[in-house]
């Protein structure tokens, strides 16, 4: 069975969003894989579209990021078909559902509240959650976040009802002190035996440190990371590429020989 094509580039935000709707729904009925799905199958599909996301938008393509947002857009209108479907809720409370929840969060917009900094605004939101009902400012951390992000939404969240340092040289000290404990415990010069597990918390307890530190000189930790990570494909790949041409696997290579091929690659 063909289903009508609905009209084509509506010139209107809400002409566009009423024709993803009208697609889902076709969908959702005529095709036997959208028919099959279900929140949970969605789950990991989500996930990895969020992380494509991300993907274009460290890497700045305005393309690709226009491309990714739409598939998030298209996996959020599916939820909400589902839970219609289950006589939950619907787009419709999906999205004065946002809109309410950001009113009332921003009542230095439509209310009577001072805030004039950011910090404020972060400070007000904090309060305004626990009135809501949320037994711990930390509380609405999501409890499956990757390590990393999961630290610095920690300490942003903290900061938001004043537990935080005041200058950041006292974050640096903390570093620094957190350096020579975990020194301490993988000392590798004097060679005696490591204790894994204290080793294991006092490096998590440097890496919690840095990020503190990243937050106040207004860096994203897990973005920088994540540069670093692809700067050292790219040059990781420019040395495979590098070798193949010389005719030699990497595995039979010197480190000196690779370290040629490595320097090539920083420079480019």
């Amino acid at each position: 069975m063909s289903a009508n094509i609905p009209p084509l580039n509506s010139p209107t935000p809400e002409g566009a969003f009423l024709r993803l709707l009208n697609v889902l729904d076709t969908l959702r009925t005529q095709c036997p894989w959208d028919k099959k799905q279900t929140m949970e199958t969605l789950r990991h599909l989500t996930i990895e579209e969020t992380y494509e996301l991300s993907d274009a938008i460290l890497e700045g393509d305005m393309q690709e990021i226009k491309k990714e947002l739409g598939d998030v857009m298209m996996h959020l209108v599916f939820y909400a078909r589902i839970g219609s479907e289950q006589n939950e809720f619907n787009i419709t409370d999906v999205l004065n559902g946002v809109c309410d929840k950001l009113i009332n969060r921003h009542p230095h917009i439509y209310g009577d509240v001072e805030a004039d900094t950011e910090e404020q605004v972060k400070q007000n939101w904090e309060k305004l959650k626990l009135k809501e009902g949320n037994k711990s400012v930390l509380a609405g951390v999501p409890t499956s976040l990757p390590a990393l992000v999961k630290a610095s939404r920690i300490q942003e969240k903290a900061r938001g009802v004043g537990f935080d340092w005041e200058e950041k040289q006292q974050v640096w000290e903390k570093v620094e002190e957190e350096l020579q404990e975990f020194k301490n415990e993988f000392n590798i010069v004097d060679g005696k035996e490591i204790d894994t597990e204290k080793a294991e918390g006092e490096f998590g307890d440097l890496l919690f440190s840095l990020v503190n530190y990243a937050r106040f000189i207004d860096i994203n930790p897990e973005n920088a990371l994540e540069k670093t990570n692809k700067k050292f494909i790219k040059r990781f790949q420019y040395l495979e590429e590098r070798a193949k041409e010389s005719g030699k696997a990497l595995q039979d290579m010197t480190l000196a020989e690779m370290d040629v091929y490595w320097n090539e690659a920083k420079k480019l």
